[in-house]
């Protein structure tokens, strides 16, 4: 089946959906991180081409996505909205299997927690993005209950989360995206993570310079007022064991918000989605197809 590419417009933000597969087989969605847009997910999506309909879409500030100009428009709600409107488009009324990397795994688990997507997740493969109400709880609970190992935990995981201090500061992000680093990205992955096939993205300052804006709408609120959020399907959890910004200790009792848990530990770097796309593809395939069975 060709690709087919089309815009969806959510409350006017107009999202760039590219679809791939039979129409008839079941549904995937793919959502990617930051400063990424679908194209991150191409090489995992030709291991699953032939067995899903998968579906793709740059979110807002990303890629050929419409980039409000309001931080806040950037809120989690928002973002959980927007795959609502993509899927009940694209697929209206069906149910689907779930896959988020970095960014795209954040936003992801507004879904599968709250209504109404809950109820038509199949399956949910989580890679490199923690669900921000689980770390602030986390947070809190190393820093009152476990004393020193506690506190230790959580400044090893401050210092490997710099960037997201970085990114509430005013302009300066922004500013190093303007200056260059679009240009220097494809470098940095060769060099820092292990990315040797990274070419130029022509929306690549684009998708750096709008996409911190999910970051200074959601991380603060979000780890001083943290809310339940449990899974309400399957959760598989992908962990990269070189990865430089989502520490292992993140994903410590994740048990209690997933009713199934599946962990599946990988010696790959964060975008595992790039190295190690085979992987990636067999391990969502597999969890995809035990959930089919079970139902």
């Amino acid at each position: 089946m060709p690709e087919t590419h089309q815009w969806i417009n959510n409350n006017g933000v107009n999202l760039y959906v590219v679809t791939e597969g039979d129409p008839h087989q079941p549904a995937l969605v793919l959502v990617h991180g930051y400063p990424d847009n679908h194209s991150v997910w191409d090489a995992v999506t030709r291991h699953l081409v032939s067995h899903y309909f998968v579906i793709r879409y740059d979110v807002r500030g990303a890629g050929r996505s419409s980039s409000p100009a309001s931080t806040r428009d950037y809120g989690m709600h928002y973002l959980a909205a927007d795959l609502a409107c993509v899927v009940d488009t694209v697929i209206p009324g069906r149910s689907f299997h779930l896959a988020g990397h970095d960014w795209g795994s954040i936003q992801s688990w507004e879904s599968v927690t709250t209504r109404p997507l809950s109820s038509r997740v199949l399956s949910y493969t989580t890679i490199s993005g923690p669900c921000i109400d689980h770390v602030a709880t986390w947070i809190r609970g190393n820093l009152t209950a476990n004393g020193k190992t506690g506190r230790r935990k959580v400044l090893q995981q401050l210092a490997s989360s710099w960037y997201v201090l970085l990114f509430q500061l005013p302009l300066l992000p922004e500013a190093l995206w303007y200056i260059g680093l679009d240009r220097l990205w494809p470098t940095y992955l060769a060099r820092r993570e292990q990315v040797t096939n990274s070419i130029p993205d022509p929306f690549q300052k684009k998708d750096g310079c709008h996409g911190v804006k999910l970051y200074r709408a959601n991380f603060l609120p979000r780890l001083l007022r943290p809310r339940s959020r449990h899974a309400f399907c399957p959760v598989q959890l992908i962990v990269p064991g070189q990865d430089n910004y989502v520490g292992q200790q993140l994903t410590e009792d994740l048990e209690q918000w997933s009713g199934k848990l599946v962990r599946r530990d990988i010696d790959a770097p964060h975008w595992v989605v790039l190295t190690h796309p085979e992987e990636i593809a067999g391990w969502i395939d597999e969890f995809a197809r035990t959930q089919e069975g079970a139902t």
